[in-house]
């Protein structure tokens, strides 16, 4: 588009409109804005132990505490079976993976209601704020991980108590699939939330019931009776157990399953894509 002023032709370095398609990715404009995405990121990674005496030792102390107390209460107090594996390896893989999707889920969730003021003011595509918060954790993801290879290291080489896999190499693609399902889910909810506030109150509640329908805390192999069927159609569940057999060397792993996961994992982003371009278009006048 272009115009002319005081006989001289401006071209227009960007235009505004609403986009009809809400499949429309903008994969374009989020390239464009890279360098604002890189931004986000940086800010989100710092931000969050800005102002703590530990600051980014706190990466590897969650995870440790958190595993620390589920090998005394669920270990130890409920005597759970973990598949004949050390008990801070079995918790630990479970908790690192659901840590990255629990994070990308609840910060996505907000991410409406959370950056009302620079949506309200600033143009750039919306979806680099979600995208921001996937990547940013997927830095966190990356820290702990070095913590579960560490511990997972000295057991490979003292004990002989794990078998890892060919099916480490999986370990990418299983974290982009719950990249995924945090993404998706979190759009949704998100777009909900603009006008549905009481979502965010449940929310909390909702993952935490989330993880106890999700095999972390104990193997799929113990699990019997009508329950299984719930735990087994959890898309994450896959997931889950393929990412601990791929280390260990124990779990349930699943052709069919797995592709159960993949499809459920496109599908809620897509679902989850579609919503959230709806909704940015008019969400400054419920927020």
């Amino acid at each position: 588009m272009t115009t002319t002023i005081n006989n001289k032709e401006e071209e227009w370095t960007e235009i505004i409109g609403s986009s009809s398609n809400l499949l429309d990715l903008k994969l374009k404009s989020v390239w464009r804005y890279r360098d604002l995405l890189m931004l986000l990121v940086k800010r989100d990674f710092v931000s969050v132990y800005k102002q703590t005496i530990l600051g980014p030792i706190w990466f590897f102390l969650q995870p440790l505490f958190t595993t620390i107390t589920f090998v005394v209460v669920f270990g130890q107090i409920a005597q759970i079976s973990t598949d004949g594996l050390p008990q801070i390896l079995f918790y630990m893989t479970g908790i690192t993976l659901w840590n990255y999707f629990s994070d990308c889920l609840n910060k996505t969730s907000t991410v409406f209601r959370d950056n009302s003021g620079i949506f309200g003011k600033v143009y750039f595509p919306r979806l680099i704020m979600p995208l921001s918060i996937v990547i940013s954790n997927l830095i966190k993801f990356a820290i702990q991980f070095m913590l579960l290879i560490c511990f997972w290291a000295y057991y490979l080489i003292t004990q002989d108590c794990i078998h890892p896999n060919l099916f480490i190499l999986t370990i990418p693609f299983l974290v982009i699939l719950m990249a995924l399902q945090g993404l998706g889910w979190g759009m949704i909810i998100s777009s909900c939330t603009t006008k549905y506030r009481d979502l965010v109150f449940l929310l909390t509640f909702g993952v935490q019931l989330l993880m106890y329908a999700t095999p972390i805390i104990y193997p799929l192999s113990s699990i019997t009776g009508k329950y299984k069927v719930f735990i087994e159609y959890n898309p994450l569940t896959p997931i889950v157990e393929t990412f601990r057999y791929a280390l260990l060397g124990s779990g349930s792993v699943s052709t069919q399953s797995l592709i159960y996961s993949i499809i459920s994992s496109f599908t809620v982003v897509i679902i989850g894509v579609i919503i959230f371009n709806k909704v940015e278009k008019t969400f400054m006048d419920t927020v």
